[in-house]
């Protein structure tokens, strides 16, 4: 059986949208046929027993570097090649392509015969840079597969590869496990637990981070609140920006509707969901476009779970909407289109819960985890 050495900074019990596709993948793999290497996060973001917990409960070895980002340094490199070597790892899978794929040679020369690098937002900015589009060069020309989320994506990183690399590229988008993101997922508890039962509820979950358009929601709320007054704005995960989003809700006057989640267990994402009405994420680039949108997995997780969308018109987030089907496509860096669209679903229920229906179908055809392992599959195939 070929046995596959996954490299990634990107792991659970870390949540994130990064984390759940490479962790998903890992699960799809056959059985003892996978190897995780990667690093392990800071003890303030994840507690080290709860680190230690995930790793034993995984279905395969999970190796752990010493440090909250892995880079390939030539002892990170090393070690890879030593895991390989061991483990008789005959392929390879780095969950961000940069810069973890430019180990993709000296795993070669280490008995890995083929190679796969995930792309997701971060590489189209790399591509925009001088020194990391050379680097971005240097990845396609070491690895056999990059991958690419959608057509936005593709465009630009294959703008930075060799013309080879770029005629190797092939779409892997992660999926979405309409079981466990569904309607009915427990969200009047969490309702209860808020205060909030009974109210028009938008949601927002995410890193709490400039890009995610949380302040654009902020801004937005108090023109929302003119048209429907009892609304309650749900805004789901930590970050870095959590305490300028609670002093812009103050300043707005809407601190008694908005309500601040903290990061939650990925156990109760499902419930987060689910205890919204609408789910809003105006998403933005910023930085002249090196710090984009890849996708947008929260956008499929929400119309599962049978909400309809809001979503900034950021990078590739466009191809997790059917707009006007499915959700609403806003321009993120202004709050007043976000407000409109926010105000038409939470005031026509009966529309937005029409959209949310046709969401799930679309994702339980489209989007589910059975075709990306599939694909993963054929990409990794000797």
């Amino acid at each position: 059986m070929s046995r596959t050495l996954i490299v990634t900074n990107d792991f659970p019990p870390q949540t994130g949208g990064i984390q759940a596709f490479v962790h998903e993948l890992a699960l799809r793999r056959p059985p003892e046929s996978v190897v995780v290497y990667c690093s392990t996060p800071s003890a303030r973001r994840v507690p080290r027993g709860e680190v230690d917990a995930f790793d034993l409960a995984q279905p395969f070895p999970v190796v752990r570097e010493r440090t909250p980002v892995l880079l390939p340094a030539p002892q990170v490199v090393d070690r890879a090649c030593r895991i390989a070597r061991l483990e008789g790892c005959d392929t390879a899978l780095f969950g961000a392509a940069a810069p973890l794929g430019l180990m993709g040679r000296a795993l070669r020369r280490a008995g890995v015969r083929r190679s796969v690098a995930l792309t997701h937002g971060h590489e189209a900015g790399w591509a925009l840079l001088p020194g990391a589009r050379s680097a971005l060069r240097r990845v396609g020309d070491s690895v056999d597969v990059l991958t690419y989320l959608g057509d936005y994506t593709r465009a630009r990183i294959g703008r930075a590869l060799s013309p080879a690399a770029a005629a190797r590229m092939r779409r892997l988008a992660p999926g979405v496990d309409a079981e466990r993101f569904r309607p009915g997922a427990s969200g009047d508890e969490v309702r209860k637990r808020h205060g909030i039962a009974g109210r028009p509820v938008a949601v927002c979950v995410s890193r709490l981070v400039r890009r995610k358009g949380q302040d654009t929601l902020l801004r937005a709320w108090p023109r929302v609140l003119a048209d429907v007054p009892d609304a309650v704005l749900l805004v789901v995960g930590g970050g870095p920006d959590r305490a300028r989003l609670e002093s812009l809700a103050r300043e707005g006057g809407a601190a008694g509707s908005v309500v601040f989640t903290g990061d939650v267990p990925a156990a109760e994402l499902p419930a987060h969901y689910d205890a919204g009405d609408v789910f809003a994420m105006p998403c933005r680039t910023r930085n002249g476009g090196l710090d984009v949108e890849g996708l947008g997995i929260v956008f499929l997780e929400a119309s599962a779970a049978g909400l309809p969308v809001i979503a900034g018109d950021s990078g590739g987030a466009p191809d997790a909407v059917l707009d006007g089907e499915t959700g609403l496509i806003v321009d993120g860096t202004r709050p007043g289109p976000a407000a409109r669209a926010l105000i038409r679903l939470l005031s026509a229920p009966e529309a937005a819960a029409r959209m949310g229906a046709r969401g799930r179908e679309w994702v339980r055809q489209e989007w589910g985890w059975d075709r990306t392992a599939d694909q993963l599959g054929e990409l990794l195939r000797l």
